[in-house]
């Protein structure tokens, strides 16, 4: 008798740690974050969704470049999937192909951080953002891959076309995607409206220099996704988790719908950024949860302009930069 009562307590307890997960945790700041599986909308901790991810080959971490919550969402899960599967490696949109050698020199110990600031390119936010998890990777003896294309090579296709590429030598060709995918698709559709909507990306928009702009950015998805298919080539097995601007991994296109073009039998996972619609009781759109398999859900950051004047004075400052630039060399 007694066992059976204490059966049907763990039970309880079971359903009730479950309830609790699932349902929605408030954002009291920038720095919180809450985990939603899209389908059913659930509610999940950090332990759940690295439960629910452990079996991926590759997971997409979307991101939002300057948001403090979205980062450390990233570096608390990344710690749970190395717990559950480490046999991991870290792949990075915000180191390019070659400054590799940089970043294996740093992660072997023989050059110090200031030397991957400066010879590897680190992003000005690479102290708060990524330091956690580079250092994690190392700590642990986990693989960094530098995946993205230079971008003095992506700057250059957008000024001169994808032909720029093959003009390279052969060592500087290497730096970028062997093949580009840049049929018509969704994603060139996603794209073009984000130009549209944007009036900061280099004056007067033709179709040539739209065609231009959207080269660079299959560029850097191209190349990011070739990184992570040979990295998983050569190490049968091994899982990748990979870091990116939400944009790249939304809805399974950019970067992931040119990964499952090289390896259709991988299993990829998406977790992506949606803003909380109140963070007393956080919430999301439909639309949000089509976005991804999973969901960092945070407050949403500060707006950039109080109105279309100070936006406009903006976008016309930038525009001014842009077309002030040197031209294309490498």
């Amino acid at each position: 008798m007694r066992k059976s009562s204490a059966a049907i307590l763990i039970g309880s307890l079971l359903i009730a740690g479950a309830a609790l997960a699932s349902e929605a945790p408030a954002l009291p700041d920038l720095t919180t974050f809450a985990l939603m599986r899209s389908n059913p909308a659930t509610f999940l901790t950090v332990e759940q969704t690295a439960d629910a991810l452990k079996d991926s080959d590759v997971i997409f971490l979307g991101e939002w470049h300057d948001h403090s919550g979205n980062h450390l969402a990233e570096m608390e899960l990344f710690r749970a999937l190395y717990q559950r599967a480490p046999q991991l490696a870290l792949s990075m949109e915000q180191f390019e192909r070659d400054v590799q050698p940089v970043v294996d020199d740093y992660m072997d110990g023989k050059i110090g951080e200031e030397a991957l600031l400066g010879r590897g390119r680190a992003w000005s936010n690479y102290a708060e953002s990524y330091r956690p998890l580079v250092e994690y990777a190392k700590d642990h003896h986990l693989p960094v891959i530098a995946a993205n294309a230079p971008a003095s090579v992506v700057r250059c296709v957008g000024e001169q076309g994808p032909e720029f590429l093959s003009h390279l030598d052969a060592e500087k060709r290497r730096w970028a995607a062997a093949e580009l995918h840049l049929a018509d698709g969704a994603y060139k559709d996603k794209f073009m409206r984000f130009l549209a909507e944007d009036g900061t990306h280099g004056g007067a928009r033709t179709p040539q220099s739209d065609s231009r702009a959207y080269a660079a950015q299959v560029v850097r998805d191209d190349t990011m996704a070739e990184s992570i298919f040979l990295y998983v080539q050569k190490n049968p097995g091994h899982k990748v988790v990979h870091i990116t601007g939400a944009f790249h991994a939304e809805a399974g296109l950019g970067t992931v719908e040119r990964l499952r073009a090289r390896a259709p039998n991988l299993k990829i996972a998406v977790v992506v950024p949606a803003e909380a619609e109140n963070p007393g009781n956080p919430r999301v759109t439909d639309a949000d949860r089509k976005q991804g398999d999973f969901l960092f859900v945070l407050r949403g950051l500060p707006k950039d302009y109080v109105n279309d004047a100070e936006k406009k004075a903006a976008e016309k400052e930038q525009m001014a930069n842009f077309r002030t630039r040197s031209q294309c060399r490498l």
